[in-house]
């Protein structure tokens, strides 16, 4: 699906500036714990189907919209993988715009529908083996993900704080005093 008609209002007024952006993307496993993975129109790289969360949207139904109208196919979230953003997350467009996403990932698995690149976003849709994924061309920041999505155990997966209050001092036991 192309740009939302909400993202094309905004860049209307806006123009290309940086835009932090609320996204939700999928890991989707099938029963052999292969993963789907979708050739982006944009650089031509395999990442994990999702899109921009639509004002007053959750996150839960932005993924389960986007991964219908990327793949035709109709998902199950199964648990949460985690919450992204940084430098990594920023992607420039062919046409200018740029966008730092706040990404939130699930995993899922299929409930029905018929699988098939939207022709539009999307190019391809393959299966892969876990094996198989060090040799994709991959965006820079679908390896993190993907590392914390295929990570056995329960609880989600984030970067570590590096924020420190301008005046914090540590202590003993490396906590921080006011």
């Amino acid at each position: 699906m192309p740009m939302s008609e909400y993202m094309r209002d905004l860049r209307n007024a806006v123009g290309d500036v940086l835009l932090e952006v609320p996204s939700a993307s999928v890991v989707i496993r099938d029963d052999a714990g292969r993963v789907l993975l979708a050739r982006h129109s944009e650089g031509n790289l395999w990442v994990t189907p999702g899109g921009g969360i639509e004002p007053l949207e959750t996150p839960a139904d932005a993924a389960v919209r986007e991964v219908w109208e990327e793949t035709g196919l109709h998902v199950a979230l199964t648990r949460l993988v985690g919450a992204y953003g940084g430098p990594e997350f920023v992607v420039t467009y062919g046409n200018g715009d740029r966008t730092s996403y706040l990404m939130v990932v699930f995993e899922a698995r299929v409930l029905g529908g018929d699988q098939r690149p939207d022709g539009e976003e999307i190019l391809e849709l393959r299966w892969f083996e876990e094996h198989e994924l060090d040799a994709l061309a991959l965006t820079g920041w679908m390896r993190e993900v993907l590392a914390h999505a295929l990570a056995a155990g329960p609880g989600a997966g984030f970067r570590p704080a590096s924020w420190r209050p301008p005046d914090a001092q540590p202590t003993a036991g490396g906590r921080r005093a006011w």
